[in-house]
This record gives structure tokens, C-alpha cells and sequence, in this order.
């Protein structure tokens, strides 16, 4: 007698249709799965041509990128990619020769006459060697000054010259001062000033900075002019002001400035407060008394 083939059931969980059909055996426990089929690799000329269009996109996107670049700059007349527009050349030139370029001169004009030499100066005298000029000095109260004051846009440094107290008050020392700078106010070699700028650009600077503020000027001269023998503009003014403390409210100033044929200028700048006005007469004396070195 042959054996009865074996029953076939459909698996079933409770709650469940009945399924018909068979089902695999479930997978005992601790068995290890069943590794996936692995897919099936492109062969050799297949795989070269995905990478070439890989290659290919990749290239055109960089030739893409250039061509945008390129665009733009010819568009915006820019044809230096590595130029930076920002870092333009700054200007060193010094702060005068940038607000008094020298004057422009016709070939054709006539050479300026240089004025005679005055007469070789005596007694004491006080020497700027810097400034190129040397100027009277004066006895007591008058005494040599011996700080640096550098003030203002144009920061010229007086640093030689006289001076006394005139008064201490709330705010520091009040003077009298006969004080001289060298100042650059040429470009480079040159030696023409514009001399008219120049005077005019340090006599601002002196009533800006040296004294309170607000004040109003009263104009005495101011002009081109000659000292020592050579060109020069003179300002002379007599300042008015009021500040807490300071007994004086008025100034008699006088501001010089020298060409003395190299590109800097000589500045002589002299202050008498109101409070004594018996030096007064310093103002116009030290100008007269100016010589070139």
C-alpha cells in the first residue's frame, strides 16, 4: 500500500479568513535571513558611458558658470576680475599741498621778480633752523618756549619760539607767544606755493584752534606781501570772545606764512592778549624783523 500524500493546510491566525493555497514554512527562530538577490551590474561599456555623461554635466556647468562671469564683466565695462576697485590709492600728499595745490604758471608769463635782500639783521635773535628763518627776540617777561603745540586740521608744530603767562584760569595758562613751524605745503620737489591758499588755510586753523569758541574777527590786513626778502602772506586780525574764567576777551594775532624755496613753509604766528596791549607793537616789530636763512 502506497503512502497518502501529505495534508496541505492553510496557515491561520484566530480572527482570520481562511486563506486557501499553501504558504512556506515559517522561518524557525535563529535562522539567518535570506541575503537578498544582488542586482545585476552593468557590463563594461554601459558603465563608461554613465560616467562620460557624469563628466560631461559636470564640465558644462563649469563652462556655464564662466560664461556668466564673463558677461557680467564685459556688462559692467569691469574686464579685471582681480582688480579691487575698493583699495584705490590713498592720498599721501600733506594736508596743505591737498587744500592749496601750487598755482599753474603760462610759459609764456613773465618770471616774478625776486625782491632785493634786506638788510643783515643784529641783536638777539631767535633761530628756527627747521622753518628756514630766524626773527627778533625779546627780554623779560618774554622767555624761550620750550613745548610743541600741534592743534587743528593742519597740526602744524609750533615748537620754537617766546612766550610768557599772561593769566591762569579755570581752564589751564593763557599767553602772549612769538612761535614759528616748518610746514609741508608743496608736492614732492616742488617749491611754487600757492601761497595766498596756504596763508589763509593756517590762519583759519590758528582761530579755530587756539581760542574760545564762538569769536568774531575784526580784519587789520591781509594779504601778499614781503618778508625778509621773500614772498609771503600776512593775515593780522584782532580776535573777540568771551570764556568762563579768562580775564582777557580779546587778542591782537598775526599769522605769517614764508616761502622760503623749498616745499615747506615757514609759519611765524603771533598772539598779545587785550590784557596787555602795551605788546602790541611785537606784532608788526617781529614781522619787519623776519629773515630768510
Amino acid at each position: 500500500m502506497s503512502e497518502p500524500p501529505p495534508e496541505t493546510f492553510a496557515w491561520q491566525r484566530p480572527g482570520d479568513r481562511f486563506a486557501s493555497g499553501m504558504v512556506a514554512a515559517p522561518r524557525l527562530p535563529g535562522a539567518p535571513a535570506p541575503a537578498p538577490p544582488e542586482p545585476p551590474r552593468p557590463d563594461g561599456p554601459r558603465r563608461r558611458r554613465r560616467q562620460l555623461q557624469i563628466f560631461g554635466g559636470i564640465a558644462g556647468g563649469i563652462v556655464a558658470i564662466g560664461l556668466v562671469i564673463i558677461l557680467a564683466l564685459a556688462f559692467s565695462g569691469d574686464t579685471n576680475p582681480f582688480r579691487d576697485k575698493a583699495s584705490a590709492p590713498t592720498d599721501v600728499r600733506p594736508p596743505l599741498a591737498q587744500a592749496c595745490p601750487a598755482p599753474t604758471e603760462s610759459p609764456n608769463a613773465a618770471p616774478t621778480a625776486v625782491p632785493s635782500a634786506p638788510p643783515a639783521a643784529t641783536g638777539a635773535r631767535t633761530v628756527d633752523e627747521e622753518a628756514g628763518i630766524s626773527y627778533r627776540a625779546y627780554g623779560a617777561p618774554w622767555v624761550p618756549w620750550d613745548d610743541v603745540w600741534r592743534a587743528g586740521t593742519l597740526e602744524v608744530p609750533y615748537k620754537v619760539g617766546q612766550h610768557f603767562v599772561t593769566e591762569n584760569y579755570s581752564a589751564g595758562q593763557y599767553h602772549a607767544s612769538i612761535l614759528s613751524a616748518a610746514v609741508p605745503a608743496a608736492d614732492n620737489d616742488a617749491v611754487s606755493l600757492n601761497l595766498e591758499c596756504v596763508g589763509r588755510q593756517v590762519a583759519a586753523d590758528v582761530r579755530a584752534e587756539y581760542y574760545p569758541q564762538p569769536n568774531t574777527l575784526e580784519t587789520i590786513r591781509d594779504g601778499l606781501t614781503t618778508l625778509g626778502g621773500r614772498p609771503a602772506y600776512l593775515s593780522e586780525f584782532r580776535l573777540h570772545f568771551h570764556a568762563r574764567g579768562l580775564t582777557a576777551t580779546d587778542e591782537l594775532s598775526a599769522v605769517a606764512v614764508i616761502d622760503v624755496g623749498k616745499p615747506t613753509a615757514a609759519v611765524l604766528y603771533v598772539s598779545i592778549p587785550g590784557t596787555h596791549k602795551q605788546w602790541d607793537y611785537v606784532v608788526e616789530d617781529v614781522m619787519k624783523s623776519v629773515r630768510v636763512r
